[in-house]
């Protein structure tokens, strides 16, 4: 064993030194058949599901794309020159097509070489309006439906750096702009201009939990480019492009016209500013105007939010969640906490909601008390109303429906949110006269839809509710052979039309009509499928246990010639997984993986490799478990060790692979993941790592799950840090991050750092950054070139 080790670090050194000073490099033929393909286009439907939009994306971006101005501030990553995020990804065509017709029609009149956004339907439905990104900035369009035609509405001059520049007025004859002042000051660059004093920030004493944030601001000339780039100036504008001025500029945060169209809600940002958390929590204003631009009320005022209690369940002080009553005219309803936003303090009732009818000047009515945190309401156009709470560290969520003519509430829900088994599946909803969502009644019956997870498989389903009795009638169990039916909306419920999604393993999802009476569908696409050459892959999710009897899933791939009767070869075996906490057993040994999902190779997992002779255990089931009080990251190391050795056995009992030649790889949290399991684990070959974050006291008040922050459990951050055990780690470790990581705590020198240790500590490792991309990765170059790395790599240390 020793000498095969030291053959494949050898192997993985040389490896290592001849491919420093590199260019792009591409994936070996069959992995680039499948990564250099055609994106079929996405679909967008109106609510009324009369028509059918086809939106077109190129697969990648380009390095180009990404080589582009940029300025990080308040926690945006913006383009100074287009004023719109540098994070964008654009449309480039659009056809449309009625639903009950057969062929989409190109939209004519577009932009040349579009860079097309923020998509949205006019309240009536007749049209749709998007922006499109010129070299100097960003304009209005809107296409008339029927006649698939494109017309541009405004000069490239709004302002797009936070949100959607345009808002629909219920007329659909005109918007409400978000415009770049007039005579704009130039942006300052902080690199070439002298200090006037040095950067001071002060504490005053109070506690706090704030996570680790990129993209902060941290000067006063970042202040005032961040006052530059989001100052804007409203304007009317109708159809032709005729424009009037509504309001002077200010820093737009939000722009929310009331159902009936006579107010406007506008949040503006206020200083003072922060250099400790991002502009969501910077000081705001909101001020409802009427249809004149007179202000009618102040109806909310948000200070700086920079001290926040423990806990996920805890909150900001003062009205939060503002937002207008769809089920009425003019209706503001809000929360405020009546436990100090604190989660540790005990009180009766977390949260009460509250709501204001126009003209915003009486008193506010109580309309419900939670007893946990409030987590929303979904109105009808009925006298009822669906009240949401929840409470983070215990996993529940619990749902009222609640009698508007009297008063009177019943639980309707109550479970865990991660008992997916016992999940009683979304209201269906539906716009009504004021262009609002509401939930979708008939009478006294409402209609949920529901993905349908059992302990034997998956079987989606439309249920009736009669708010009355809250009796339930089953009305439609989706029981497709070999294929897999998700239930996207449902047209009308008394014929009993649906529109769903059908795909299998081949089968490229597409959408189709259905009667779920007569149980008769008829197709709405027929996207074909993009990746023929592994249509053929077998696929399988198997269940396993881990050593304490916990109930694992995966989905197991393995190469289309394999013989698997014979199981003559034993195949190298690639793991890919993401960890999960749970706060009980059942639960964490629920499955939701279909086999009938469409197998669709991304770079996000090891599916290419099938192609290459390799199994994959993709999606393996992670789960960190805290039952009680323990808190599940208490076992962090013992659960994911034993997670992946059950893997592993789970596969190898199936007699197809060499349990000497695995890997495992994750990416962000995943990448954590892996580190750990080379560092505390014999039982891989090697491993892959991507974006992750390694050493643990770089973000001391908590990340992912973990509550805790580092002065309450130093060990549990110490001992769960990679970095702090990287005299440990003597395993081949590809270490992979984008050199502009935008992900809150996985900064860049998360992976750098963790690099320089175990290089310095012996280990063989190699680091790969990836030039200009964030936590994901978006541009061709450098995923082609990723997936080459993560191939050259594979085959040095589990082949060769």
């Amino acid at each position: 064993m020793k000498i095969k080790l030291t053959i494949c670090l050898l192997a993985f050194l040389n490896f290592y030194e001849a491919q420093e000073n590199i260019s792009y490099q591409k994936p070996s033929a069959e992995i680039l058949q499948l990564a250099d393909y055609e994106r079929p286009p996405s679909v967008q439907t109106n609510s009324k599901k009369d028509w059918v939009v086809f939106v077109y994306r190129p697969t990648y971006k380009t390095l180009d794309d990404l080589n582009q101005q940029e300025m990080k501030l308040g926690g945006l990553r913006i383009n100074p020159v287009t004023n719109i995020s540098s994070s964008v990804t654009y449309i480039n065509n659009l056809k449309v097509r009625k639903m009950n017709d057969k062929t989409e029609v190109q939209v004519k009149g577009l932009p040349q070489n579009p860079k097309i956004t923020n998509t949205s339907f006019s309240p009536d439905e007749k049209r749709m309006a998007f922006t499109n990104t010129t070299d100097k900035g960003v304009e209005l369009w809107v296409i008339d439906l029927e006649t698939a035609t494109a017309k541009k509405i405004s000069q490239d001059n709004l302002n797009a750096n936070y949100g959607s520049p345009y808002v629909w007025m219920k007329d659909s004859q005109s918007f409400l702009l978000k415009v770049l002042p007039a005579n704009r000051p130039k942006l300052m660059d902080a690199s070439k201009d002298l200090p006037t004093g040095p950067i001071v920030s002060t504490a005053d004493g109070k506690v706090s939990q704030n996570r680790t944030y990129q993209d902060l601001l941290k000067n006063p000339q970042d202040e005032k480019n961040f006052d530059n780039l989001m100052s804007s100036e409203l304007f009317h504008t109708d159809l032709n492009g005729n424009q009037k001025k509504f309001k002077e500029k200010d820093l737009y945060a939000g722009l929310s016209y009331s159902p009936d169209g006579k107010y406007l809600m506008a949040t503006t940002i206020k200083r003072p500013y922060s250099y400790i958390v991002p502009l969501n929590r910077f000081p705001m204003t909101s001020t409802v105007y009427d249809a004149s631009g007179n202000v009618v009320k102040v109806v909310n005022e948000i200070p700086l939010n920079e001290i926040m209690p423990k806990g996920f369940s805890s909150v900001r002080m003062g009205k939060r969640d503002m937002s207008w009553r769809s089920d009425m005219p003019a209706t503001l309803v809000y929360a405020e906490a009546l436990d100090g936003g604190d989660q540790s303090k005990t009180v009766e009732f977390r949260d009460e909601v509250f709501t204001l009818d126009a003209p915003f000047n009486g008193s506010p009515k109580s309309f419900f008390k939670t007893k946990q945190r409030y987590e929303g309401t979904s109105w009808t156009n009925d006298h009822y109303a669906i009240v949401s709470e929840g409470w983070y560290d215990i996993r529940n969520t619990k749902s009222y429906l609640i009698d508007l003519n009297n008063g009177k509430s019943q639980v309707i829900e109550d479970r865990n949110y991660q008992d997916v088994y016992s999940d009683p599946g979304s209201f269906n909803t539906t716009k009504n006269d004021f262009g609002r969502y509401v939930v979708n009644m008939k009478g006294e019956k409402a209609y949920l839809i529901g993905a349908g997870f059992t302990k034997d498989g998956q079987h989606p389903f439309v249920d009736e509710l009669d708010m009355k009795s809250l009796k339930k009638k089953r009305l439609y169990t989706s029981n497709l052979k070999n294929a897999k039916e998700e239930i996207i909306d449902i047209i009308d419920p008394r014929k009993g039309d649906v529109l769903t999604i059908q795909q299998s393993a081949s089968s490229y999802p597409n959408y189709f009509k259905k009667n779920i009476k007569s149980n008769k569908s008829e197709p709405v696409t027929q996207f074909a499928n993009p990746f023929e050459s592994i249509k053929d892959v077998y696929k399988e999710v198997i269940t396993y246990k881990r050593n304490d009897g916990v109930t694992l899933t995966g989905t197991l791939y393995l190469p289309a010639n394999y013989d698997r009767k014979a199981k003559k070869e034993k195949l190298p075996l690639l793991i890919w997984a993401y960890p999960t906490e749970y706060k009980d057993k059942n639960t964490a040994g629920q499955n939701t993986q279909n086999p009938n999902d469409f197998t669709f190779p991304y770079y996000g997992s090891f599916v290419y490799w099938t192609a290459k002779g390799y199994a994959v255990l993709d999606d393996a089931a992670f789960p960190i478990i805290g039952e009680g009080k323990t808190e599940p990251n208490d076992t962090f190391i013992t659960q994911l060790v034993a997670n992946g050795k059950a893997a592993i056995d789970a596969v190898d009992q199936l007699g197809y692979i060499d349990r000497k030649k695995v890997a495992v790889g994750g990416h962000s949290y995943g990448a954590f993941m892996t580190a750990n399991l080379l560092t505390h684990s014999k039982d891989y070959a090697c491993g892959i790592a991507r974006s992750g974050a390694y050493n643990r006291t770089l973000t001391p008040f908590g990340f992912q799950s973990e509550q805790r922050n580092y002065w309450d459990v130093p060990e549990i951050y110490n001992g769960m840090s990679p970095f702090m055990n990287a005299d440990k780690m003597k395993t081949p470790l590809l270490l992979i991050h984008g050199d502009a990581d935008n992900n809150p705590g996985t900064f860049t020198l998360q992976t750098e750092r963790y690099f320089q240790a175990l290089k310095n500590l012996g280990a063989p490792v190699k680091m790969v950054l990836l030039p200009k991309e964030a936590h994901g990765y978006v541009a061709k170059e450098n995923i082609l070139h990723l997936l080459w790395e993560q191939d050259q790599f594979l085959e040095k240390c589990l082949k060769k």
